[in-house]
């Protein structure tokens, strides 16, 4: 059996299943059901050197509104968008296209830079590498770090420090998909996030707050990325600002972001972010950061190939916890297949030629290049989303790597050669003549 190649697709997947239960082919992976199997108790990440608390077992919710069900929302313009801000935070977030405002929320002093894609469960990959590199006592203290999708859930951790090794590596290899989603539609998707978002309330608790807001004070950055899906701009949110203000409401918006950050359009319900401009209120609908872009580094302009911005980085470091190597299959004509396979090629082209980009970037500014890639001969077999035998796997993988001479190579992973016994040309033919 095939690597998973991202999480996303493995929920795009159970959705597109819920909506066609009856014509659903018996080798289908997972059950309908899947998502709602009782699990055993989980434990709460808490204060490092404290014990983890058990979690009280989870009361099922009602079910979510239908489409008709749910309230308008109040119009806005591109204009009022463009300039709202989060009511009491104005330092909270820019846009991710934006070269100004990104210049203005550097990192201070200079230093080396840790960027963590997206992947989902395959983020047990760079979970595992960060802890070897602990281990060996090779993890620097990152002047920033960034996030999208599920480096948007283990940057809080990462950003922290090795601390919070322990709970990092517990979030990624302890959880079952019943900590992530429930199958159920609701009016905006195919499947409730709401276990995804309760978990995230427990494992950012009050002390990692304070923590990651002590780190910001200290002039270090966390970036996380969501996507504003109504001005179809990647925003960039100043995490470690968001802490720095404390409070209830900085707390709710925090874990909010990471929950969008991960919310897979049309898979999971979007997250309505409450901002303001000119004194109207309004709420705008973000999803996955990874619609944006599979990581972040600098705005698109600055990364463009014909920039000649200098990045402010000593050296960069990638961890790409999705799977870039082919995953043959004889794809099944039936419409989750179809777009399992499809969406997973594309993550695959899109990470790579990130990879390219961010590789020229550091080259004409003088900066370091590593990257951390999931070994090609990595081949456990997974059972379904998020199963935790898979992931500590992979966390094995990643921790032996993080503790090997080798951690990061300085240049981007070749591409896959052609599989065996293929011929040695092919005929063109169309377009390809």
């Amino acid at each position: 059996m095939t690597r998973l190649a991202r999480w996303t697709i493995w929920a795009i997947s159970a959705a597109a299943l819920l909506s066609l239960p009856l014509v659903a082919p018996p080798s289908w992976p997972f059950e309908p059901a899947y998502a709602q199997r009782a699990s055993k108790p989980k434990q709460t990440l808490g204060k490092p050197g404290h014990a983890p608390a058990t979690s009280a077992k989870r009361t099922p919710k009602k079910a979510a509104p239908t489409t008709s069900e749910l309230p308008p929302r109040v119009p806005f313009t591109a204009a009022e968008d463009a300039g709202s801000v989060i009511g009491g935070i104005p330092d909270a977030r820019f846009w991710g296209d934006s070269e100004a405002d990104y210049n203005k929320t550097l990192p201070q002093p200079a230093g080396p830079w840790l960027i963590l894609s997206s992947g989902g469960a395959d983020g047990a990959f760079g979970t595992g590498l960060l802890t070897g590199l602990t281990a060996v006592g090779k993890r620097l203290d990152y002047a920033a770090v960034t996030g999208v999708s599920t480096g948007a859930l283990m940057a809080p951790f990462a950003f922290a420090g090795p601390r919070y090794d322990e709970a990092l590596r517990r979030a990624f290899t302890e959880v079952t998909a019943a900590d992530i989603f429930e199958a159920g539609k609701t009016g905006e998707s195919f499947v409730d996030s709401w276990p995804l978002r309760d978990f995230i309330a427990k494992e950012i608790t009050s002390q990692l707050f304070a923590d990651i807001a002590a780190e910001h004070r200290r002039g270090r950055r966390m970036f996380v990325v969501s996507f504003n899906l109504d001005a179809e701009r990647s925003v960039v949110w100043n995490m470690g600002a968001i802490a720095a203000h404390g409070g209830d409401d900085a707390l709710k918006l925090f874990r909010s972001v990471l929950l969008a950050s991960c919310s897979i359009p049309g898979g999971f319900p979007p997250v309505l972010i409450d901002v303001e401009a000119n004194g109207k209120r309004f709420q705008e609908m973000h999803v996955d950061g990874g619609v944006g872009g599979q990581f972040f580094v600098a705005p698109a302009p600055l990364m463009a190939s014909t920039s000649d911005y200098r990045l402010p980085a000593t050296q960069l470091y990638l961890v790409i916890n999705s799977g870039l190597e082919r995953d043959f299959k004889v794809v099944e004509r039936f419409a989750p297949s179809i777009l399992t396979q499809t969406v997973g090629a594309a993550v695959k082209v899109d990470t790579r030629l990130m990879i390219d980009r961010a590789y020229l970037a550091t080259q004409r500014s003088g900066v370091d290049f590593n990257v951390a890639t999931i070994p090609s001969t990595f081949s456990a077999p997974s059972q379904g989303p998020f199963d935790p035998k898979y992931m500590q796997a992979l966390f094995e993988v990643g921790y032996a790597q993080g503790v090997g001479a080798t951690p990061f190579d300085p240049k981007p992973p070749p591409y896959p050669a052609a599989p065996a016994g293929a011929a040695s040309q092919t005929e063109k033919t169309g377009a390809n003549q």
